[in-house]
């Protein structure tokens, strides 16, 4: 009966912390921007702590977006070179052999 009573209690816990878990206002579980704020509001900062949290941010996003910009030069670099192995009816690396030698010359 003892051990009935404890899995029951056990279950209950778990439902209990899907649930918390579900509805809490913790950063991993926000997803949009009200989620966000209510985070954000729920950390009680001042105005100095605010404006350094979103200097943090901003230079994040910024990094981020340095990320995704050379990371799609890249990407248009490696389909030029497709392109000119394909116009040449040469291979990919045939392509990159004659540019370092290029470079080299």
């Amino acid at each position: 009966m003892k051990e009935n009573l404890d899995l029951e209690n056990a279950i209950a816990a778990l439902d209990q912390y899907g649930y918390d878990k579900k509805t809490s206002s913790d950063l991993e579980q926000a997803r949009n921007k009200p989620q966000m704020l209510k985070y954000i509001d729920s950390l009680d900062f001042n105005l100095r702590r605010l404006l350094i949290l979103q200097e943090a941010v901003s230079e994040l996003v910024d990094n981020e977006k340095k990320i995704l910009a050379q990371q799609e030069s890249i990407q248009t670099y490696k389909t030029k070179i497709i392109n000119l192995s394909r116009q040449f009816n040469i291979s990919y690396d045939d392509v990159i052999q004659i540019m370092r030698q290029q470079e080299s010359a």
